[in-house]
């Protein structure tokens, strides 16, 4: 099918081209959006003596995109999920998530702004692409933890997951270095509760003083 794009589409075209896609995708997308008209006679007619109208209005609304993607732009939104300790979540955060928590924190957005590949299923902080306009584009970045405890900890790099890692094997070291700690001392108790019932350290200083005085006499 040929398209008349009203506007600027990735991959696609700027205002103005014809255009030919898939009868689905100008169907299913293109046209409900109302990215584009179907290029008939009558609409190329109505678009050209439209056009002046509708780049004006682009530009307008490129602008107001402008505006808002330096204040959006950088900006870093905490979603808290319930997760593993292995940092797996329980479920996912997806591009409503991502615009609930903009809209939230006072930025006008909505999901289909939000240009996620795939819903995210990992603590962390995860950079994400919104699409204020066909020509104007921005990063923020979704800081997904279990508290806010942890989402301050990750907003100044440090990586909950590992941290937390780290301070399990210290704490197994340690109770490995007292259990050794209690067995060495066990042992010198038992061995001194031997030695008192057997009297074997009196028996080897006698041997010794013995041996002592047969080098003295020889």
């Amino acid at each position: 099918m040929q398209v008349i794009l009203l506007e600027r589409v990735a991959k696609l075209g700027q205002m103005g081209d014809i255009v030919t896609v898939k009868d689905g995708y100008a169907r299913n997308f293109l046209l409900p959006q109302k990215k584009a008209l179907w290029a008939s006679e009558a609409n190329i007619k109505q678009f050209e003596s439209e056009k002046a109208q509708l780049e004006a209005r682009n530009l307008e609304t490129k602008k107001e995109a402008e505006a808002l993607a330096d204040k959006l732009g950088g900006q870093q939104f905490v979603v808290i999920r319930q997760a593993s300790d292995g940092g797996a979540l329980y479920g996912s955060v997806t591009t409503r998530d991502a615009a609930d928590a903009a809209t939230e924190a006072g930025f006008s957005i909505d999901r289909g702004q939000v240009a996620l590949i795939a819903p995210i299923k990992e603590l962390g902080v995860h950079k994400v692409a919104v699409v204020l306009h066909p020509e104007v584009e921005t990063t923020i970045e979704l800081n997904v933890a279990r508290s806010v405890e942890e989402a301050e900890l990750q907003a100044k790099g440090i990586d909950v997951i590992e941290q937390a890692a780290e301070e399990e094997l210290q704490a197994d070291l340690e109770i490995a270095e007292l259990f050794e700690d209690i067995g060495a001392a066990e042992l010198d108790e038992l061995e001194t509760a031997d030695e008192q019932e057997t009297g074997e350290p009196a028996v080897q200083e006698k041997a010794e003083l013995d041996e002592k005085l047969d080098e003295d006499e020889d």
